[in-house]
């Protein structure tokens, strides 16, 4: 059988060496697609969810798009960014995503209150959380964001009024945002001016959250009036990763202590004629510690 040659005249030049061109040609970035606009896909297929049913406003279509608008809040343990979720041309909810920090920039005022009365299976672990390693500290953030994740969770099934916690992906935690549509957050109970009659009016939903939250064996650990939204006239409890087990941890009760007097406080210096008193007493017998 014959060959036959294949002829190449001056406009037509002979295939190049792919082997040596490859040497001599610079790498060219190929552009996968992302999304349309904003600056990620939603997380919402692949990230733990919030409890069921699943609020009407909440957008969890897997085309929508997530955009960063700027920071809420900053803090030693955790940053909280204003993200639009939004479907191209269709609906669109704000939401908040607490994001907590890396090793290197972060520092947890709150490990050994987390850490009492709690133990994770594996002892190298525990030990690393406990020593304050790199790794340890990393374990911690994931712990607090689950932690978190888990007591909104309860908490908002429960009928405590909460954010409601959209999901879990890694140490971001997105929740409700409370606030207007045009973004501007909530107020901090600490932040507001209420008349009389809003402050007692603010002092009994209180009341109701916390005996809510001892029905549940809890308190918040580390309730303030910076930890207290006011959403439209509504109270709304924020910032619960350290909730403490009134029974489990042996300092509950201490805890529960402050925390009732750090916002009893608040609320005495408005109106001597709120007791925070007897908000503990009730709170005591609500968890069933008398």
């Amino acid at each position: 059988m014959s060959r036959r040659r294949r002829r190449f005249d001056d406009d037509d030049a002979p295939p190049p060496d792919r082997r040596r061109q490859a040497e001599f040609e610079p790498e060219v970035e190929v552009e996968v697609d992302g999304p349309p606009t904003g600056d990620r896909w939603s997380t919402w297929a692949d990230a733990t969810r919030g409890p069921r049913p699943v609020p009407r406003w909440l957008v969890t279509d897997e085309g929508a798009v997530d955009t960063e608008l700027g920071v809420l809040k900053t803090g030693k343990e955790a940053d909280v960014h204003l993200l639009e979720r939004a479907v191209p041309d269709g609906p669109a909810c704000l939401l908040a995503a607490k994001r907590y920090r890396s090793a290197e920039h972060r520092a947890f005022r709150r490990d050994a209150a987390y850490l009492e009365g709690r133990r994770v299976r594996r002892s190298r672990e525990m030990r690393a959380m406990t020593h304050r390693t790199a790794f340890g500290r990393d374990l911690l953030a994931g712990q607090w964001a689950h932690a978190e994740f888990g007591a909104l969770g309860t908490a908002h099934a429960a009928g405590v009024p909460v954010p409601y916690p959209v999901s879990l992906d890694g140490t971001e935690v997105l929740l409700e945002f409370l606030g207007d549509p045009s973004g501007t957050a909530a107020p901090r109970l600490a932040a507001t001016r209420p008349t009389t009659a809003e402050l007692h009016d603010w002092w009994h939903q209180l009341t109701e959250a916390l005996l809510g939250l001892a029905r549940l064996g809890w308190t918040h650990g580390d309730l303030s009036a910076y930890n207290v939204l006011v959403d439209d006239g509504r109270v709304v409890l924020i910032d619960l990763p350290q909730v403490v087990d009134l029974v489990g941890n042996p300092h509950g009760s201490d805890v529960l202590v402050r925390d009732v007097r750090r916002i009893g406080e608040w609320f005495a210096a408005r109106d001597d004629g709120i007791d925070p008193g007897a908000l503990f007493h009730r709170l005591v017998a609500e968890a069933g510690l008398s």
